[in-house]
């Protein structure tokens, strides 16, 4: 009885967010409202699957410790940004709303950007229920899964710091009024993915379904969808964020063809040459036209 109350509970609260969310898009004209939710809403969940088991259960203590963490560093990480300031919704809608006609942007925000994302929010959480459901004692298994958890943390932890050193050098470069060499980040754990980041958010999502596994002894289980479906939306969401890339800057492709977009591995040395050939290329295309018009800005 507890634990079916438990999730009564999250489907109420995530209810609740679905609607709010798409008032608050509708009222300010700003469609980025469940990004400012993302990190804390699935924290609250875990803390209500912890709280029926009256915190006694060091496999869900231990859930909701981990995403805690992982929800202070990504708020962290987007307050930074300026993600919770006004004006700071995500540039990718921007896009989309020049793209499609009102009323079709307006259906899109309210299936896809308010309700199917806070439905995969609350979905990634469910192995805390799987886990309330079979309270079996924590074991070296969930061990080895905790401090997989934390190595996923730790490496988006480097990747975002990574992303936010060269964005900063980036701007402190072009305010000099000097282009910089690179204008995106290839170096670091950016060398090996081109999404390093994305690929530990998602990671951690699946060392948390592996603990519904171990607390039922199967990985059948159906709350995997939510590790699944959130891998589908990263991938959709790098396609359409990386065709934007690719349209400011042209020698992203060699980008793509030398490194792997989520898994890191080795790079491609022959996608490293067509890369750095097509960069100089572009650069003396730049100001040889420069030169053309008297060196104006023909960014």
């Amino acid at each position: 009885m507890v634990r079916v109350q438990a999730l009564q509970l999250c489907l109420f609260v995530a209810g609740g967010a679905w609607l709010v969310t798409w008032l608050l898009s509708v009222l300010t004209r700003e469609y980025s409202w469940v990004d400012r939710i993302w990190s804390v809403i699935p924290v609250v969940y875990l803390a209500i699957f912890a709280g029926a088991a009256g915190f006694a259960d060091a496999r869900l203590n231990t859930m909701f410790a981990l995403s805690a963490l992982w929800g202070a560093r990504l708020t962290f990480n987007f307050a930074r940004k300026g993600g919770y300031a006004p004006g700071g919704e995500d540039y990718r809608w921007a896009v989309l709303r020049e793209r499609m006609r009102p009323w079709q942007f307006q259906v899109f925000n309210v299936v896809f950007i308010s309700f199917y994302q806070n439905v995969i929010l609350l979905l990634i959480t469910l192995p805390g229920y799987t886990a309330l459901t079979n309270r079996t004692s924590y074991g070296a298994a969930d061990a080895v899964v905790t401090i997989v958890f934390l190595a996923f943390l730790a490496g988006e932890t480097v990747a975002d710091q990574q992303q936010w050193n060269f964005q900063t050098w980036k701007k402190r470069e072009l305010a000099a009024g000097r282009e910089p060499g690179r204008r995106f980040v290839q170096t670091g754990l950016f060398r090996y993915s081109r999404h390093p980041n994305f690929f530990f958010e998602q990671a951690q999502w699946w060392a948390m379904f592996a603990f519904g596994a171990i607390a039922a002894g199967s990985p059948w289980q159906w709350t995997v969808a939510g590790a699944v479906l959130l891998t589908l939306l990263f991938a959709g969401s790098t396609r359409f964020t990386e065709s934007i890339t690719l349209g400011r800057y042209p020698e992203y492709a060699g980008y793509q063809r030398s490194t792997p977009a989520m898994i890191p591995w080795r790079r491609s040395a022959s996608g490293d040459r067509l890369g750095a050939a097509r960069h100089d290329q572009q650069r003396a295309d730049t100001e040889q036209g420069q030169h053309r018009h008297g060196h104006e800005d023909v960014m």
